[in-house]
């Protein structure tokens, strides 16, 4: 009995030992922290110095959308003023100017617009015609713009059909032609509103046949056209 006692004493006591030296090689592993910790992130800084923008008033004109104390301010304050100026000017204008003026000047030169500034101020002989009619039928009109010329003819210094006003459809007139030299003229009496006298004038024989075409361009008021006509 004695003997059976002390073998359960020696395994206990191995046990004991046997546990004790495994505690010692083998150490328990402490479980790692996998929690996340919340990154820290710092607050923007808040400036004091931020622009007060109003808001645009529409009972106002609509170059006052911001107030003179906010910093986005475009150019410079400008006095208010009622005298006009050439900020803006464009550069073609000047150009089509000088264009225009030359174009006025070429038409005026061809006989296709009137201009006060060219006025003709010297009589025109326009030659002479030989003819056996016995009277001539000359057919005249304004050939460039209606504005109220007036005209007068006479044959051997005798009116023929009083004053006559140019329109664009021709008017006519007739005068009888005596033996020999017969001298006929036809006067500018006076100026349209836009500029000189323009009359085109056709001249027919008693058979209708077409013995002269002439035109004036521009003559001022009282300058005459002279025709010496002999009647053979």
């Amino acid at each position: 009995m004695r003997q059976f006692l002390l073998f359960i004493m020696m395994c206990f006591a191995m046990n004991s030992q046997a546990q004790t030296e495994f505690a010692k090689k083998f150490k328990a592993i402490t479980p790692l922290n996998t929690t996340v910790s919340p990154k820290k992130v710092a607050p923007p800084a808040v400036t004091t110095d931020a622009p007060v923008i109003k808001a645009p008033n529409i009972l106002k004109k609509q170059d006052e959308v911001l107030p003179s104390f906010s910093k986005y301010q475009i150019g410079q304050t400008k006095s208010f003023s009622m005298e006009q100026t050439n900020d803006f000017v464009n550069p073609g204008d000047r150009v089509m100017e000088r264009m225009t003026k030359d174009l006025d000047k070429t038409l005026v030169r061809e006989g296709l617009k009137e201009d006060d500034r060219m006025l003709v101020k010297i009589d025109k002989n326009f030659g002479e015609i030989r003819t056996k009619s016995k009277y001539f039928v000359v057919q005249y009109r304004d050939y460039i713009y209606i504005d109220g010329d007036l005209i007068k003819a006479t044959i051997n210094n005798q009116m023929i059909g009083g004053i006559m006003e140019l329109y664009s459809n021709y008017g006519q007139f007739v005068f009888d032609l005596k033996d020999g030299i017969n001298t006929f003229e036809m006067e500018a009496y006076s100026k349209g509103s836009s500029g000189g006298n323009t009359c085109e004038f056709k001249i027919y024989d008693d058979k209708g046949a077409l013995v002269r075409s002439e035109f004036w361009d521009n003559w001022d008021k009282g300058v005459k056209g002279k025709f010496v006509i002999i009647k053979e």
